[in-house]
């Protein structure tokens, strides 16, 4: 009985003698399976070296993460920022702590669909994922360039709502005449011959769209030494992926896709939404107010970016890496 008891208590003490933080260094990350979002799926390979454990949920689009967070199921989300915007707009508790891709987004038409231009999509059907922030894209070349557009006829142009694999065979089969697509998708319609590029539609006031890493407010605020910690392992995933090409091309053909794209296509689509570890809350402000402008996501007004950018852990990480 005393030897029973010695245990128990030994047990106890050991419990007792563990970090207090043991329990809360697993961080809970949503991320999409998209090229360049190759580098946050990567963070989970290094994260044990970083003194974490990154258990990773991949979602089909940026909205979908907004809705695990809204549930208590993810600590850090990969997404773009209008999901983003639009997550804060309808009150859920986040911060935007890093930018980790630009761009990734092209306007690709059939090749017998006679488009040159954002302007001749007049009277044609573009398809586009909703959520997205090539739906944004979308919406503000159209207004650029003076074309209404719905998801029903009548307007200059009619939007085709799909998912991003069912843009690529919709495009294939002729059922829509062009697709604001992300990547590797919209490389892998070029280089099949099936879609031709239009334009990367970067010349509005949006710029390149630059994709978001947010964090819960109570991640961010309650768990704050592992919160340093995921940031300091995002900046050296990010960099690896940077500095070594080779890396990123095998871990994102081989092991994010299983060997469904190819070299040519990773290559095409990282060459259009590079790897990068910034973000500033004048772009955040200006993806807002087009937002707020184009009414995409139910805002009474812009949303103040500088309330909710939160860059700090960012730019700790990356003076402990020595990355400028």
């Amino acid at each position: 009985m005393r030897r029973q008891l010695a245990g128990a208590f030994g047990a106890t003490v050991l419990m007792l003698a563990l970090p207090a933080h043991a329990a809360d260094d697993v961080v809970r990350l949503g991320n999409l399976k998209l090229a360049h979002f190759g580098a946050v799926s990567y963070i989970k390979e290094i994260a044990p070296k970083c003194g974490i454990k990154v258990e990773e949920s991949t979602f089909a689009k940026g909205l979908d993460v907004m809705q695990a967070i809204i549930a208590g199921e993810l600590d850090v989300g990969a997404t773009a920022s209008e999901a983003a915007v639009s997550g804060r707009a309808k009150g859920i508790p986040i911060y935007v702590v890093a930018g980790f891709a630009k761009g990734g987004a092209r306007l690709v038409a059939r090749p017998d669909a006679a488009i040159k231009s954002v302007k001749d999509l007049k009277g044609k059907k573009v398809g586009v994922t909703r959520g997205s922030i090539q739906e944004l894209l979308l919406a503000a070349e159209l207004a650029q360039n003076g074309l209404t557009s719905a998801d029903a006829p009548g307007k200059d142009v009619q939007i085709i709502y799909l998912s991003y694999p069912d843009l690529n065979q919709a495009l294939m089969g002729k059922n829509v005449d062009a697709i604001m697509q992300t990547e590797p998708q919209a490389s892998q319609a070029i280089n099949k011959k099936f879609g031709v590029e239009v334009l990367k539609p970067y010349d509005t006031p949006i710029g390149e769209p630059v994709r978001t890493l947010v964090m819960t407010e109570k991640f961010y605020k309650e768990h704050r030494p592992v919160a340093e910690k995921f940031m300091r392992c995002f900046v050296e995933a990010t960099k690896t992926f940077i500095d070594n090409k080779a890396i990123a091309e095998k871990y994102v053909t081989q092991t994010l896709f299983k060997g469904q794209i190819t070299k040519e296509d990773f290559d095409d689509a990282i060459g259009n939404s590079p790897y990068s570890y910034d973000i500033t809350a004048a772009h955040i402000q200006t993806t807002s107010d087009i937002m707020f402008k184009q009414g995409i996501s139910k805002m009474t007004a812009p949303l103040v970016a500088t309330d909710w950018v939160k860059t700090d852990l960012l730019d700790a990480a990356k003076k402990s890496l020595n990355v400028k």
